[in-house]
């Protein structure tokens, strides 16, 4: 293959929200690195996950499908229970599957995973090699690391020296991904790195010297003095039934901020080592985020305001993400936006990226992503709607339901008791005004195009829950 065919990097952090970097609009965190490269690239302002959480929308970027496509709709091994039952699901990447990185590996690219994988694991034959990768560097069955973010981390497949005692995760991770870059600069091999930080998911952990200049800051700043979190009502996961809700208002924590700021430090270090190397210009970067930022439980860490909600949720807080695409030459020719509000999914990564590298789509792959190259142009997409699918109890409040967006319009149907919820997100971003009651016609249309989506791709369904008892107004609830 010509060496001119260009490397392509496709970054997901964990977790992180749509307001999370200040080029979508916070004030509190800091990530100039990443702010320079949205300025360089194409920001997308309606960017979707395609699922709330993180192993299905994983599944969306590896297969580009979307998850009930591929059976993973829930975060593997979630199990969690409430009025309903969740349907079964895949707990592995199927190996039928015909992933981004065996698309590329077939075309003659190194392929390199770093980082989280959430997508099977050892036990399961289901790690990074096992689905196209060359090289593999801490990515296995985990969602987190569960040891904590200094080391040792007992990641099995991070090899870890003394050196690496009390040492901070991400700054490890984002070295190894800038050795790799650096390492191919001379090689005519052209490559697609998968560098997954595992940033910001929990725990929260981050150097303590960074947490108190993010501490000084929330004084400085008066954060301190407002409220910060509101206690909502109890949780309908029958595990979490003992905990209210509580969602944070205002973006002040100072832990997950340095976290942020940690996130943004290494993805500089991994965009730096392409500048170094020479490779920036023919390299294609892709920055996304698995879900929305964590918002109402588990430390309630940030908020994704003025979005409803957050990771966990079927609402815009918990599946609206930061997006961006630089492509020298291509983003930032004339006629290209800097801007673009068409509205996008994960699933959507797959065509896009093959497509930029000039490697046809494997011809036994029904795909539910489109290619956003017109976009890059300034020109539309041929697609009617995009849509979610997420038959489970998040962890942080959430409840299921599926929806589907078709231009500003967004029904939600929530699956416990069959309501719909029906917003016009051009004019109700926050999604205040359900306007189900007012506008049956659109609601109906929704409606009847979604319950076809979801029996033409098969989507497994919850069911009732024959043990169920209601805790809502329990004795002693606090």
């Amino acid at each position: 293959m010509p060496r001119d065919q260009p490397n392509v990097l496709c970054i997901i952090a964990d977790d992180l929200g749509w307001r999370d970097i200040g080029s979508y609009g916070s004030s509190f965190y800091e990530t100039p690195n990443i702010d320079a490269f949205s300025r360089d690239g194409i920001q997308f302002t309606d960017a979707y996950a395609s699922a709330p959480v993180c192993s299905p929308t994983r599944a969306s970027v590896m297969s580009g499908k979307y998850p009930a496509c591929v059976s993973i709709t829930n975060w593997i091994a979630g199990e969690e229970r409430g009025k309903l039952l969740p349907p079964e699901y895949h707990h592995r990447l199927p190996d039928e599957e015909t992933t981004l990185a065996e698309a590329f590996a077939d075309a003659g690219y190194g392929t390199v995973h770093v980082g989280k994988w959430h997508l099977g694991g050892e036990e399961r034959n289901s790690n990074p090699e096992d689905h196209g990768f060359d090289v593999n560097v801490g990515g296995c069955g985990w969602g987190s690391p569960s040891n904590g973010y200094f080391g040792p981390w007992g990641i099995p497949t991070l090899d870890e020296g003394p050196e690496d005692e009390g040492r901070y995760l991400p700054d490890r991770l984002g070295e190894e991904a800038a050795g790799i870059v650096e390492d191919r600069a001379d090689s005519e091999e052209p490559f697609f790195l998968q560098y997954n930080p595992y940033l910001v998911h929990t725990p929260l952990q981050a150097p303590e010297e960074t947490v108190e200049n993010y501490e000084r800051k929330r004084q400085r700043l008066g954060l301190d003095k407002v409220q910060e979190v509101e206690v909502d009502g109890r949780f309908p996961a029958e595990h979490k039934k003992d905990g209210r809700i509580k969602r944070r208002l205002v973006q002040s924590h100072p832990t997950y901020a340095a976290m942020v700021e940690a996130l943004d430090r290494n993805v500089g270090r991994v965009l730096a080592a392409l500048e170094r190397s020479g490779q920036a210009e023919n390299t294609v970067v892709v920055f996304t985020s698995d879900n929305g930022g964590l918002a109402t439980a588990e430390g309630s860490p940030t908020t994704n305001r003025p979005l409803r909600e957050g990771k966990g949720w079927m609402l815009e807080g918990g599946n609206r993400v930061p997006f961006v695409v630089r492509w020298p030459g291509v983003t930032d020719q004339p006629g290209a936006p800097d801007l673009c509000e068409t509205p996008v999914t994960t699933p959507d990564i797959y065509p896009t990226l093959l497509g930029a590298a000039g490697v046809d789509s494997p011809g036994d792959q029904t795909l539910d992503g489109v290619d956003l190259r017109p976009l890059f142009d300034g020109k539309t997409l041929d697609r009617e709607a995009i849509f979610w699918h997420y038959p489970h109890y998040g962890n942080q409040g959430g409840t299921p339901a599926s929806a589907v967006r078709a231009g500003d319009w967004k029904l939600v149907e929530f699956f416990e008791d069959d309501h719909v919820e029906l917003y016009h997100l051009g004019e109700d971003v926050r999604e205040q005004r359900n306007l189900a009651d007012h506008r049956s016609e659109k609601v109906d249309e929704l409606r009847r195009r979604l319950r076809e989506w979801r029996d033409d791709v098969d989507a497994s369904l919850p069911t009732e829950n024959p043990e169920y008892e209601t805790w809502t107004d329990r004795a002693g609830f606090d």
